[in-house]
């Protein structure tokens, strides 16, 4: 390989972004949004793989706190805008590329990095397990109808300026980040993403739409959406699309579902983004005509085990000693025991006989409590070398709340 790999210079952001930009099919990013990941670029922790003076690879890495089970906000490096030039691929750039960024990962103290994968296939072999799902739907208003709770009808609804809005729906999410393992506290500049809205990708539909969920003149709830209407013979059937929707009781969430459910002129309303244990499952009289359907979102890889699994609590008391594989970050390999419960946990090097084996893969897919280790175990993903270890282990690792991540990065 006759490339160099380099931290991103400023001057360089417009190469190096075009030759991503071209690997994600050459669209052209709108320039808001490329205005955007320019702004929220953190060029010490971007690099470009460079064959002379031309670009052939991007890599780039986010500081995030991220939530885990118990509550806890972890650092994390979120991994992003990566690619390779379609002209150099099979060269060893990909893989050299993550070599130097979870190095440079582990050297800044940051025990997780995370991302979210374009096509999941590549990135299981550098350590990275899937751990959280989104779910999308498309609820039939027209037959389907909603049970909403006690409380509804004192919540009060309004419509509000998308840009206006932003700060008290910032104030909501962030209310609700260390409830939900998955979910990363947005800093400055991230406030722009629910906004970025060009005409481009609307596909037919109305510009962002926001509705505000008030109590006792609190904001206690938003949903971003846009109306896509369409016309057939027999009438109105357009539909809803919910971008986002975040509520902090069960009522002010309610309300809001009723709300885009009964849009005038509308039988549908398709749901971009829920955690797989999202409130309208239980509020809709048929799930089944929701066609929902689950996909893999955050992808999470354990940098370091020891401050990574003492990082979050444990739903129950568990002793275990992993046997952990990690060949492309071996500091990790080797006997690891965890002791730990609902107040916080310890995790050690020893030379104990492990009671589970498994590789950083599956450790990073169960980490968040959303993939069981039980179910790894029964694809023969994980190994019980102690009768009992696994489902000890299985339990504690779980999480009441699914974890989820309401936007990319």
């Amino acid at each position: 390989m006759t490339t160099e790999l380099r931290v991103l210079d400023p001057n360089d952001w417009d190469r190096w972004f075009e030759v991503l930009d071209l690997a994600f099919g050459g669209l052209h990013e709108p320039a808001e949004s490329r205005a955007l990941w320019r702004d929220l670029t953190e060029y010490e922790r971007s690099l470009g793989a460079w064959d002379g003076d031309l670009c052939v690879g991007t890599a780039g890495a986010f500081s995030f706190r991220l939530t885990v089970p118990g509550g806890g906000l972890v650092p994390a490096a979120g991994v992003t805008m990566v690619s390779v030039a379609g002209t150099h691929r099979r060269r060893g750039i990909l893989t050299s590329m993550m070599r130097r960024q979870l190095d440079d990962v582990r050297a800044a103290g940051e025990p997780l990095a995370v991302l979210t994968a374009s096509e999941p296939v590549i990135y299981g072999r550098f350590g990275y397990g899937a751990a959280s799902w989104a779910e999308h739907a498309a609820i039939d208003t027209n037959r389907v109808r909603l049970s909403v709770p006690e409380g509804t009808d004192g919540v009060t609804l309004r419509q509000a300026d998308l840009t206006e809005s932003s700060a008290v729906c910032e104030e909501v999410y962030a209310r609700l980040v260390p409830l939900r393992p998955g979910m990363v506290a947005r800093g400055p500049g991230w406030e722009r993403l629910p906004l970025i809205d060009p005409e481009s990708e609307r596909e037919g539909s109305s510009p962002r739409l926001c509705v505000l969920a008030e109590r006792d003149g609190e904001v206690v709830g938003f949903a971003h959406y846009a109306i896509k209407p369409n016309w057939s013979f027999a009438g109105a059937d357009g539909s809803v699309g919910v971008q986002q929707l975040l509520a902090l009781d069960p009522a002010a969430e309610a309300a809001l579902w009723r709300f885009l459910c009964s849009v005038d002129l509308t039988s549908t309303v398709r749901i971009h983004s829920s955690p797989v244990d999202g409130a309208w499952r239980q509020l809709v009289s048929d799930v089944r005509r929701c066609q929902p359907t689950a996909r893999e979102v955050l992808f999470v890889r354990v940098v370091e085990v020891g401050a990574a699994l003492e990082a979050r609590t444990y739903q129950a008391p568990v002793d275990v000693v992993f046997e952990v594989e990690d060949a492309f970050c071996p500091w990790n390999e080797g006997r690891w025991r965890l002791t730990g419960d609902a107040k916080g946990a310890s995790c050690v090097r020893t030379k104990d006989a492990a009671d589970l084996a498994l590789s950083v893969r599956e450790l990073g897919a169960a980490y968040l409590g959303g993939t069981s280790l039980v179910s790894l175990a029964s694809a023969g993903r994980v190994r019980e070398l102690r009768e009992g270890a696994l489902l000890e282990a299985s339990v504690a690792f779980g999480s009441p709340v699914a974890p989820w991540l309401p936007h990319g990065f």
